[in-house]
């Protein structure tokens, strides 16, 4: 097996050369939707612990839960999706700002399915149980992804017509 780290070029080039344009949004969606959901749990433990130099943010005495912040984020990308140029559409930043978004609002899931603030009840469970699924939904797709194309490769090679001359 190959050292993938030792070549970030042959990386780049498979990325390219082995996703289409649909696969790599994907692809860059869920990895940021990993990474948004974990830092999330990440930041939001440390606050709760009263570690590190981050805070809740409060307008006017009011929480601002980070579940806002995801709805805005996924404002932007549909009015892209609605209104933007194909070259918008299909600029990474967008499947990036999908898959983080999507992350902020799952991570207060529970919340916004109950309307009460259980993010450190047991009720609160629910969010993490959906993210966590999400992420290991993906993950699969995309591990299953080379064993998909084949699959594919193969029904079209059964529906082909015979070459003229091929007995």
């Amino acid at each position: 097996m190959t050292n993938l780290a030792s070549s970030p070029s042959a990386v780049r080039r498979a990325y390219y050369e082995e996703l289409s344009q649909g696969q790599r949004s994907a692809l860059l969606s869920w990895l940021a939707f990993t990474t948004t959901f974990a830092g999330l749990r990440a930041l939001t433990y440390s606050i709760r612990a009263g570690k590190g130099p981050f805070g809740n943010i409060s307008l006017g005495g009011e929480h601002l839960h980070h579940y806002m912040w995801g709805i805005g984020l996924l404002s932007g990308v549909g009015a892209l999706a609605v209104r933007g140029d194909e070259r918008q559409r299909r600029h990474p930043a967008v499947a990036v700002s999908y898959g983080s978004g999507l992350a902020l609002i799952v991570d207060e899931f529970a919340l916004l399915l109950d309307l009460k603030d259980v993010y450190w009840a047991k009720q609160g469970r629910i969010s993490i149980d959906i993210g966590v699924g999400g992420i290991a939904l993906a993950g699969s797709y995309f591990a299953a992804l080379p064993v998909l194309r084949r699959l594919q490769r193969d029904r079209r090679q059964r529906t082909l017509p015979p070459e003229p001359g091929a007995r």
